[in-house]
């Protein structure tokens, strides 16, 4: 053997070795993971995020995933002709609009993952909140004040709604019979209503109710940023309520550290915030001492 692939090799073992310890402290334990952003339109990094997902079942690590798909929603009702308004970030949902993100999260997205993670070699089942009574949604209602009159409205978003109660049962058979659950953001209310749910909401409410170990977050960023665009790798929620007082985070992260924090205070161990464009993100946030994003742990 020459000395560059005796060196190649060596270096495979060591990153083995290292990730060693976290395959034992974590066998058995369920990672449910939100995966969105524009990687999902990126062939290469859908299928790195497969090899991932099948990664982490092989190991013994139950991964759980659940996917956004805001972009492809609003290419098809731009197709459609059906347009779009935003309220904080959240689409006004009228029941046309809500039958398009239930045919595109349900359909095209779901089928696509579940297909990414079989050529992986991985078993995958696609389902939505709606199957098996996994989440009962409840209509989500937002306020805003007239700057004239002062006079505080309710805006009515429709169909958009938030999980109420998660019921883990079919995410406990599935992950028992060897099965990778990919979950479309959709459920039914009490009120028999269909409800678009965000899907960081969504992921967030899940991996409490399964007291996941991990919660990972991939987005469009690297992680959250200090002032002078460094990561910061370990926040608190006490450290996220600071840096929104004085503007280090705003904008969309905020939403996404807000999930993050009501997960681990409801039970799951950590989130991370990481940046899904970049290869196996996850693996080298989780199986290595370096890190790659934003740890968000209860204190």
């Amino acid at each position: 053997m020459d000395q560059t692939r005796e060196t190649q090799m060596l270096a495979k073992a060591e990153t083995l070795i290292e990730a060693l310890p976290y395959f034992q402290r974590y066998a058995g334990r369920t990672f449910v993971v939100k995966y969105g952003g524009h990687a999902m339109g990126d062939p290469e990094a859908a299928r790195d995020f497969a090899e991932d997902i099948v990664l982490l079942k092989a190991v013994g690590i139950d991964p759980v995933v659940v996917h956004g798909g805001g972009p492809q929603i609003g290419a098809m009702l731009a197709k459609l002709g059906v347009e779009s308004r935003f309220v904080d970030g959240l689409r006004v949902t009228d029941k046309e609009t809500a039958q398009i993100a239930e045919m595109v999260l349900s359909g095209a997205i779901n089928k696509e993952l579940v297909g990414w993670i079989a050529q992986a070699g991985g078993r995958a089942i696609g389902i939505s909140g709606k199957d098996g009574g996994l989440v009962t949604a409840s209509k989500v209602t937002r306020t805003s004040v007239d700057p004239d009159s002062l006079i505080e409205r309710e805006i009515d978003l429709g169909f958009v709604g938030e999980p109420e109660f998660v019921d883990t049962a079919l995410l406990d058979t599935l992950c028992k019979a060897g099965i990778i659950p990919v979950i479309a953001p959709i459920a039914a209310g009490a009120d028999g209503h269909t409800y678009n749910i965000n899907a960081d909401t969504m992921a967030g409410a899940i991996a409490a109710a399964l007291g996941a170990a991990r919660l990972f977050l991939l987005t469009d960023v690297a992680g959250v940023l200090d002032k002078s665009g460094t990561l910061l790798t370990d926040l608190t929620p006490a450290d996220i309520a600071r840096l929104k007082e004085d503007g280090t985070i705003g904008g969309g992260m905020i939403p996404k550290l807000e999930t993050c924090v009501q997960a681990v205070e409801a039970g799951c161990e950590a989130a991370v915030v990481l940046d899904g464009r970049v290869g196996h993100a996850m693996l080298l946030e989780f199986f290595t001492s370096r890190g790659a994003g934003t740890l968000v742990r209860a204190g």
